[in-house]
């Protein structure tokens, strides 16, 4: 069975770039008819807090997106005990001691012989005697990964044809000295023993992708390598890299800023693919998604593409999906009035306030006779879309005003603002009450 996974660490709050990856990770699964990990990755014991899970369930469950299957990397130490009890059977994971400032200079002497960064594999030939040495004198062993010779080559889902020569590639630390699993290996693991079919991730672990299936080789030999896809990393709008640090690009930054679920999954859902955002649900995407449609070039997050998407989605929002969140009172016919002049469900308020609150109505001296005709020509309620018409109709021949000079001033002295809603929908909703005292006040 098809098996994606998404892996975030919970380190921090999901931001953009991780939400592509469980977006895609899960219109992926959908499309080709499989399930969804989600995978908690959280080893590293000082950065992990349970706040951060509960936060990364939170916002995965407020852009739809829902898994199959929940593993978490601290519930499965036993496993990744017992598989490098395995490889250092095979004679593949070896102990090492030396120290950061060792390999530091290590690496500066490479450096000025014009070699590569490479680790020199000099721990390899310690003997049992100096291991016992080293052990004695207060020193605890690293582990690292002997690699194969030869190169590590696959058939990337997003950017083709890819290889990497392992002799390039330091042999990867596997254990810390403290007995604590890195990343490289735990996720080789699970993704063996959790039946993961499907990887995709970032375009920055392309070469961690090429260890990783010499340690599923080495590791399962018969078993088959998951496909993986590498997906270029998202910059800003100037081309910077986008910083998983910045909180304006946080999933709960967004959601605070009122941004629609929907909006965001179809904006990151197409970032970088050949195909332009539109509003859909998770089902309607799904149902075009393909891999293959993303370029190989870095995409741009464009805030106002998302804004824009974002307006899209609310304009064709029915009464029923945002009412919990409309202020008390709000109903139907308000809604669709407004709609189609929201950028942020949050500005729904500011309407709300005009048809049924209190508003600072400006002075309008200038066109003071223009709002005393409109005040004398305000027809008796009931009032309903067709009474905006008419009223202005008969304002006009009082006044002799058209166009601008005869909306505008109407505009200002009822909703205190100088663009916004139809006034056709809007007047019926503000009453005649209201519209009488704030024509009344705007005149002087």
């Amino acid at each position: 069975m098809v098996k994606f996974r998404f892996a975030p660490s919970p380190t921090g709050h999901l931001h953009a770039g991780n939400a592509r990856l469980a977006v895609v990770n899960a219109l992926a699964a959908r499309a080709m008819g499989g399930t969804l990990l989600l995978r908690i990755d959280d080893t590293d014991r000082e950065r992990s807090k349970p706040e951060y899970e509960a936060g990364i369930e939170q916002d995965l469950r407020w852009l739809g997106i829902g898994w199959d299957e929940m593993a978490r990397q601290s519930d499965r130490m036993d496993r990744y005990a017992a598989a490098a009890e395995r490889l250092k059977a095979a004679g593949l994971l070896y102990p090492c001691f030396e120290s950061e400032e060792e390999l530091a200079a290590k690496r500066a002497l490479r450096a000025k012989r014009h070699l590569p960064p490479v680790y020199d594999r000099a721990m390899l030939s310690l003997t049992a005697e100096q291991r016992a040495a080293a052990e004695a004198g207060g020193k605890r062993p690293y582990f690292r990964f002997k690699l194969s010779d030869g190169a590590v080559a696959w058939n990337d889902l997003v950017l083709g044809r890819r290889e990497v020569v392992l002799g390039t590639v330091s042999d990867p630390v596997l254990i810390r000295a403290d007995g604590t699993p890195l990343y490289t290996f735990t996720s080789v693991v699970d993704d063996l023993e959790l039946g993961v079919t499907h990887v995709v991730r970032g375009e920055d672990h392309v070469t961690n992708t090429a260890v990783q299936i010499d340690l599923m080789r080495a590791l399962e030999p018969r078993r088959a390598v998951p496909a993986f896809g590498h997906l270029p990393l998202i910059s800003d709008v100037t081309g910077e890299k986008l910083s998983k640090r910045a909180g304006s690009v946080s999933v709960r930054q967004f959601r605070r800023d009122g941004i629609e679920a929907m909006a965001l999954v179809s904006y990151l859902a197409r970032l970088g693919s050949r195909r332009d955002p539109e509003p859909l649900t998770l089902e309607e995407l799904a149902g075009t998604f393909d891999l293959g449609d993303f370029s190989r070039g870095a995409p741009r997050f464009d805030p106002k593409q998302l804004l824009a998407l974002n307006r899209r989605v609310l304009h064709g929002l029915p009464f029923e999906a945002v009412a919990e969140r409309l202020p008390e009172g709000c109903g139907a016919e308000f809604w669709m009035a407004v709609r189609g002049n929201l950028d942020l469900l949050s500005e729904a308020r500011l309407w709300w306030a005009v048809v049924s609150g209190e508003i600072e109505t400006p002075a309008l001296p200038e066109a003071a006779s223009l709002l005393r005709a409109a005040l004398e020509a305000l027809p008796p309620e009931p009032w309903d879309e067709t009474t905006w018409k008419g009223w202005t109709g008969a304002v006009a021949a009082a006044s002799g005003a058209r166009g601008k000079a005869l909306y505008l001033p109407l505009r200002l002295a009822l909703t205190g603002e100088s663009h916004g809603p139809e006034l056709a929908a809007l007047l019926p909703l503000i009453g005649r009450a209201r519209a009488a005292a704030r024509l009344e006040r705007a005149a002087g």
